[in-house]
């Protein structure tokens, strides 16, 4: 009797610290993603959402997200990375051009004339060089994606702008430091402004214009007071591109089941950052369509101005290379891998994405941004 009472003592006693610690694994998490743009941006919907979506789908509920678009949590746009290595945020969107200095070796992204246009493109090789070169500059973080901001476009308010020389004067909002540097070289001055800031700026004549995304226009009305577009050919290089990171806290990864932390592998890495791109390149398309229906002049730079600004590319690039150099990097080397990048990667569409994409019925919210999500359907699909 008394070894009986003993083992029903201790079911007894066991039964609270079993019951509490499946209490535990059956914890939601919620992670905190933040971005420095508004919740109808097309990254929010098609990037956002949708991976928040897909997470807590294949998690069973024990994975979901709390989106704070806009800096919601505070800050401007260069503090979201310190955001997320402190722990105020979980997952955030940023470019690392926003935090210059911080992420060297990210920087050679951005050299002019090194990169094909869509953001697809552009993607693969931002990838691909950032496997093999740089992710020392993400040493605190978990990298989720890393893609293409696609080809800048020169857009005016008052004067079109058709080459080098038309640039002399004029004072253009710059997306990152080596943007600058080429505008700069370009006699142009450049004004280091958040893109949100963008439109009013343009209104009140503080600036002329901006050097920015097709995507960006409408989704911050600054078609709305512009005029003139001027982008580079297809087949060319872009004038710069723009790195987009989506980083998550590394203690936050690390501190996740085996199984949780297969649902964020499976939902990152190359298949994201090639989410966001085509959801990218789809805002282009429709930026584009969008500004040609309401009077807006596109203009497309003639090869012998295209090749006029060349020169200041390559200053922008020597600074650039002599800099990281005395960083301890081994600049050149790294500056012609992203060149070679460039040259090598193919720019059509992923065939998954060109094989699902007829078939997709109507979608949820999450899945709406674009006609992309086909690599994950079953997500939007459930």
């Amino acid at each position: 009797m008394i070894i009986r009472f003993n083992v029903l003592k201790s079911l007894v006693f066991a039964a609270p610290l079993v019951l509490g610690t499946a209490a535990v694994q059956a914890q939601t998490i919620t992670l905190k993603f933040a971005h420095f743009l508004a919740p109808t941006h097309n990254f929010h919907k098609g990037v956002a959402e949708y991976w928040c979506h897909a997470i807590e789908k294949d998690s069973g509920g024990k994975l979901k997200c709390q989106i704070y678009p806009a800096l919601q949590l505070g800050g401007t746009p260069a503090m979201l990375p310190d955001q997320v290595k402190n722990g105020v945020a979980d997952v955030a969107w940023t470019s690392p051009s926003f935090a210059t200095g911080r992420f060297p070796r990210t920087e050679a992204l951005e050299l002019p004339f090194s990169l094909p246009p869509s953001s697809l493109a552009g993607t693969r090789a931002m990838w691909e060089y950032t496997q093999k070169f740089g992710m020392e500059d993400y040493k605190d973080f978990k990298v989720l994606a890393l893609f293409s901001g696609s080809n800048v476009v020169i857009s005016t308010a008052k004067k079109p702008v058709l080459s080098a020389q038309d640039l002399k004067g004029l004072k253009l909002r710059s997306p990152s430091r080596y943007a600058s540097l080429f505008l700069s070289g370009l006699g142009g001055t450049p004004v280091n402004m958040p893109v949100a800031a963008v439109t009013e700026g343009i209104s009140k004549g503080v600036i002329d214009g901006a050097m920015a995304p097709w995507e960006v226009l409408p989704a911050v009305k600054i078609d709305e007071v512009t005029k003139y577009h001027m982008e580079g050919q297809a087949n060319q290089p872009g004038f710069t591109q723009t790195p987009f990171a989506v980083l998550m806290n590394k203690a936050k990864y690390e501190g996740l089941t085996p199984e949780l932390k297969a649902v964020i592998d499976k939902h990152s890495g190359l298949s994201l950052s090639e989410v966001a791109a085509k959801v990218w390149d789809d805002g282009s398309e429709a930026a584009k369509k969008k500004l040609t229906a309401q009077g807006n002049k596109i203009l497309t730079i003639k090869d012998e101005d295209y090749n006029a600004m060349k020169p200041a590319g390559a200053a922008v690039e020597a600074d650039w290379i002599k800099q990281a150099n005395a960083k301890g990097l081994d600049g050149a080397k790294l500056a012609a891998e992203v060149h070679a990048l460039g040259k090598k990667i193919p720019t059509q569409i992923n065939p998954l994405v060109q094989e699902q994409a007829p078939h997709l019925p109507s979608c949820r919210p999450a899945c709406c941004g674009s006609r992309l999500f086909l690599i994950s359907k079953e997500i939007c699909h459930g």
